[in-house]
């Protein structure tokens, strides 16, 4: 593997030359696909008569970090980028700038000038914005690319490769291209599927999900509602859960089990708990700092922390002076308290919750809901 990676290094210098010399024909895309193969990239394609020329988008799933220029071997494409940095290795790996860095609003006016013009080469997009393994589900298509044209073609994109994993999470590019030239080989394989058109009066997220269904279909995988702002919480989490010696690998965060209370002030005081500290803070401010900065010594995690606190998991006694006059003193009405200062709390009983215990079961649980939702309610704001 070592030296197969230093060969293709070499090789691969000579492979981005050729490709930057020669202007975007067939003849090279040919040269590239032939001395990629030499790199252990080799690209196979189904049913090529289904490739529309007349389409201006393409839609495909979205595996490892070079599947616009995998694609681009075969047909030429132009794929804009999204997260990446302007400039020489936005070029060199591909991507079409646009000059664009705000909303997605602009993006898509941007993407419909250019393909207003029929000399420039068609579009690729990959509306899952996060790469994933290919083998379990793809994620929660967003409806920006679906707003560009009312015709779009899906592409299935399958990726196999021996011994090591095709796309690993948090990976960089530059580490899967330096695998890529370890392992023996990549095949990458191309599945053309029939052009789509919107239909009358459909939505773009409707017309998304329609197709996010097709491809899903055709990989042979689930439709998932995940989306890439998942992924990346879902990263962070493991992340944290990692740097945790006391907590489980195997379980996830919320299901943690939380710590006696003779061992919460052994967990040490450093400059992230601190700044965690003061997000939680902000969004409870009637919250002790101490009992903030001890359930995240366990937890590692600000959304779990204020789960614990708006559940009632972590017990303790809001401070008057911070929390202001908009809410009491005792923690058992502050819920009601915060339902009547935002006046627009929708609650299940038309009878305000009252700070002594109901003999009824039923109010006791309504009194309940009421505070739960009120807390949340004012935490959300």
């Amino acid at each position: 593997g070592l030296c197969l990676l230093v060969l293709r290094l070499f090789i691969g210098v000579h492979v981005f030359l050729v490709s930057c010399a020669l202007p975007d024909s067939v003849l090279r895309r040919f040269i590239v696909r032939v001395m990629c193969s030499v790199l252990g990239l080799f690209v196979r394609q189904s049913d090529p008569r289904l490739r529309d020329v007349n389409v201006r988008v393409y839609i495909a799933n979205h595996v490892t970090q070079f599947d616009h220029n995998v694609i681009n071997l075969l047909t030429s494409c132009n794929t804009p980028t999204l997260n990446g940095a302007p400039g020489f290795i936005c070029w060199s790996r591909g991507f079409m700038e646009l000059g664009v860095t705000g909303s997605r609003a602009e993006l898509v006016e941007s993407l419909k000038v250019y393909s207003s013009h029929r000399e420039n080469p068609p579009l690729l997009l990959f509306p899952e914005e996060a790469a994933t393994n290919g083998r379990a589900g793809l994620l929660r298509f967003s409806s920006w690319p679906f707003s560009v044209l009312d015709v779009v073609q899906p592409v299935a994109l399958q990726v196999q490769r021996p011994l090591i994993t095709v796309s690993v999470a948090d990976s960089s590019w530059i580490t899967e291209l330096l695998w890529t030239f370890f392992v023996p080989f990549t095949v990458y394989q191309v599945r053309w599927m029939p052009s789509v058109p919107r239909r009358a009066e459909e939505l773009s997220e409707d017309f998304a999900l329609r197709v996010q269904e097709l491809l899903a279909m055709e990989l042979g995988v689930v439709s998932t509602r995940l989306t890439a702002a998942d992924k990346t919480e879902h990263m962070k989490r493991l992340r944290h859960t990692l740097l945790l010696p006391f907590a489980p690998g195997s379980q996830p965060l919320a299901a943690r089990p939380r710590m006696p209370s003779s061992l919460t002030g052994v967990a040490p005081e450093d400059v992230r708990i601190t700044a965690m500290a003061q997000r939680v803070k902000e969004v409870l401010p009637h919250v002790p700092l101490e009992v903030i900065r001890v359930d995240l010594a366990q937890t590692n995690c600000v959304d779990t922390t204020i789960a614990n606190l708006l559940e009632g998991r972590v017990p303790f006694f809001p401070e008057s002076k911070e929390a202001g006059t908009d809410l009491p003193a005792p923690s058992t009405s502050q819920a009601a308290a915060a339902s009547g200062i935002q006046g627009s709390v929708a609650v299940p009983s038309s009878k305000p919750a009252t700070k002594q215990f109901a003999k009824s079961p039923v109010e006791r649980h309504l009194s309940l809901q009421e505070r739960k939702r009120a807390l949340y309610d004012y935490a959300r704001r």
